[in-house]
């Protein structure tokens, strides 16, 4: 019900936003279509061909209860953000960055509620642990990922409220730049928690598979931070 929630206030967000920031409806809403979808089924896929192929082998048509949970953020966000970047540069190859950024402050707002539901459902929980906030006996890895997603949300809806010629760092006037501090920090911040999960999440080398993505992640968001040679419009 969190998810469902999560995604139907994304989207009215988003419209908003593309009407503050003078973008047209039409994309921005053929775009979120294609952000749904396409991370819809690259998060389900992922937990099963990855996490769990055991469980779902032993009888195929539980991949299609979703209703019971099972999706994973890297592989819905990964896919989603290449179709989505796909979809932005065919309608306007100019403007694509523009609704990298455009999108950002959203996913981090659905990646929040989706933590709350994963606290709710009692999935994604953390290590043992005896610290006085913790929960049935654990990390509470969820709250410990909204408390930091909150934090990040603020900064990127600071950073774009800031006229571009103006920001500092310099590079955060560029467009497609809010987007790429949303990775670094993101990943960041994922890579840490990583190693205070403990649930089951496939096999491991040195650490999770999440986590090595949130490597990748980080390093290719400093990548395009600095590589990046498109300035905003102040």
């Amino acid at each position: 019900m969190i998810i469902s929630l999560a995604v139907c206030l994304a989207l009215l967000w988003v419209i908003r936003r593309a009407e503050e920031f003078h973008f047209s409806r039409d994309t921005t809403l053929d775009i979120s279509l294609v952000l749904m979808v396409v991370g819809l089924i690259g998060a389900r896929l992922f937990h099963v061909l990855y996490e769990s192929p055991n469980y779902y082998s032993e009888n195929i048509l539980r991949v299609f209860e979703i209703w019971n949970g099972g999706f994973v953020f890297y592989g819905g966000a990964i896919p989603a953000t290449l179709a989505g970047i796909f979809w932005a540069a065919k309608k306007n190859r100019g403007l694509f960055k523009g609704y990298l950024d455009l999108f950002a402050p959203v996913v981090s707002f659905t990646y929040i509620l989706g933590r709350v539901a994963c606290f709710f459902a009692g999935c994604c929980y953390g290590k043992q642990c005896d610290l006085p906030w913790a929960v049935n006996g654990r990390h509470p890895t969820q709250i410990y990922a909204v408390l930091g997603e909150i934090g990040i949300l603020l900064l990127l809806i600071y950073c774009e409220r800031i006229p571009p010629n103006k920001r500092r760092p310099a590079f955060l006037g560029k467009s497609g730049c809010i987007f790429y501090l949303w990775m670094v920090l993101h990943s960041f911040i994922r890579f840490f928690l990583e190693f205070l999960r403990d649930d089951n999440r496939g096999p491991k080398f040195l650490f999770s598979v999440s986590g090595w993505i949130s490597l990748l992640v980080f390093i290719l968001g400093i990548y395009f931070v600095v590589k990046n040679p498109q300035k905003l419009k102040s």
